[in-house]
């Protein structure tokens, strides 16, 4: 027994898909004593955590595109991409706690939000390092880039803005 069990770890490494089929086989059959279970309690819990972290980068993306929309406007006609983003974004977002609706009470947690800002704060760093934006930086930054300083520590966005704030309306 102790070499079939070994046999299934180590098919875990080689063959996941199979191994996903050997478990689904003893688990219907009842073969419980066969089980990889130390490895099927370890993707069990990362099927959560991969909804879980779609829904904070999604999160991160909305608050990115928010605040460039906000504070780096510098033309009338910039920004509409930024906003068919936000949009889309929140579709996922809302998709996600259709399929998983205890992740909405989750996604309201302040330290969630942080996260989720924390990233988008990359995410606009990034965002300055793109040649086609140098003209940008060197205009609300002095030609450096930005750093994390440069943003509010703190997220500056309630759940309820992530979800419903749009700004290009009240123009």
């Amino acid at each position: 027994m102790e070499t079939k069990t070994q046999n299934l770890k180590e098919l875990y490494k080689k063959d996941f898909y199979l191994w996903v089929q050997e478990n689904l086989r003893l688990l219907k059959n009842k073969e419980y004593d066969l089980v990889d279970w130390e490895n099927l309690l370890e993707e069990i819990e990362d099927m959560g955590q991969r909804h879980y972290d779609a829904m904070v980068i999604y999160m991160a993306v909305i608050m990115e595109h928010l605040y460039k929309w906000e504070n780096f406007r510098y033309s009338q006609d910039m920004g509409h991409d930024w906003i068919e983003t936000i949009y889309t974004h929140r579709r996922k977002v809302a998709r996600i706690f259709r399929k998983h609706p205890s992740l909405r009470a989750k996604a309201q947690e302040r330290e969630v939000i942080q996260g989720a800002w924390e990233e988008g704060v990359y995410a606009l760093i990034d965002w300055f390092k793109l040649p086609r934006n140098k003209a940008l930086a060197q205009f609300y930054f002095k030609g450096r880039i930005p750093t994390e300083k440069d943003f509010p520590q703190e997220c500056p966005y309630t759940f309820q803005q992530i979800m419903e704030y749009e700004p290009w309306l009240e123009e």
